[in-house]
């Protein structure tokens, strides 16, 4: 199953550098572990944003939720999920 996912992140203005930047180390390897498996084939900067459009590839909607709550940023995510269907005039 393919979701469209929109990752907005708000980290709290008063968190110190170091511990935002342990954050985005962790968050950035795990991502990438899920990118080599092929869970999350596709990512995108949203540009001027700390935001991102993302597709996943996965069995269920409960194995997208524990991706997503596994995610290091997670707690500072505003996050919206887009179930996508294959179109009918795609020629792949």
């Amino acid at each position: 199953m393919k979701y469209l996912v929109h990752m907005d992140v708000n980290l709290p203005a008063g968190m110190p550098a170091e511990e935002a930047a342990g954050i985005k180390a962790k968050e950035k390897a795990y991502s990438q572990e899920l990118q080599r498996s092929g869970k999350w084939p596709e990512i995108w900067r949203v540009v001027g944003e700390y935001a991102n459009y993302s597709v996943f590839d996965v069995e269920s909607n409960d194995e997208l939720h524990g991706i997503l709550q596994g995610l290091p940023l997670f707690p500072y995510m505003d996050i919206t999920v887009v179930p996508l269907a294959k179109h009918p005039s795609d020629v792949k």
